[in-house]
């Protein structure tokens, strides 16, 4: 078994709720109850109008690559074998970006394209602990 990615440290009160809903394979962010922005990455308040009235929603985990990078060569123990791979940010059809791995393809230097459509695809880590929300195309 490759060595597990790089996890958040527990107990994370901001984060907290969103982990916890990886582990049932649910992609989560929130919406502000007094000014209804959305809200990604998970917080306490909104960066909006700092209202600390946050709703938390189940995105359906559909969305389009707005850039992406591809990573040649790492050290890391849990990356050094992947050979080359892909961090993009995904625009997710709710509303909100979030930063993550391009997976299910064969060479992330000619199957990624900006504009692509994507949908999550999830990596589970360690004994059930957290799953990492990857995309593939959709």
């Amino acid at each position: 078994m490759p060595p597990l990615r790089p996890q958040p440290r527990f107990p994370e009160n901001d984060t907290q709720p969103f982990w916890d809903a990886t582990k049932g394979h649910q992609l989560t962010y929130q919406t502000c109850d007094s000014c209804k922005e959305i809200i990604f990455y998970p917080r306490r308040h909104c960066p909006n109008c700092g209202s600390q009235e946050n709703t938390w929603n189940v995105s359906q985990g559909l969305g389009a690559v707005y850039t992406f990078s591809v990573i040649m060569q790492s050290r890391h123990p849990a990356f050094k074998d992947l050979g080359a791979y892909a961090v993009a940010y995904v625009d997710l059809d709710e509303g909100f970006r979030i930063m993550t791995n391009i997976v299910g393809i064969q060479d992330p230097t000619k199957d990624i394209q900006c504009g692509m459509r994507v949908k999550v695809r999830w990596e589970d880590q360690g004994e059930g602990e957290i799953s990492l929300p990857m995309f593939e195309p959709a």
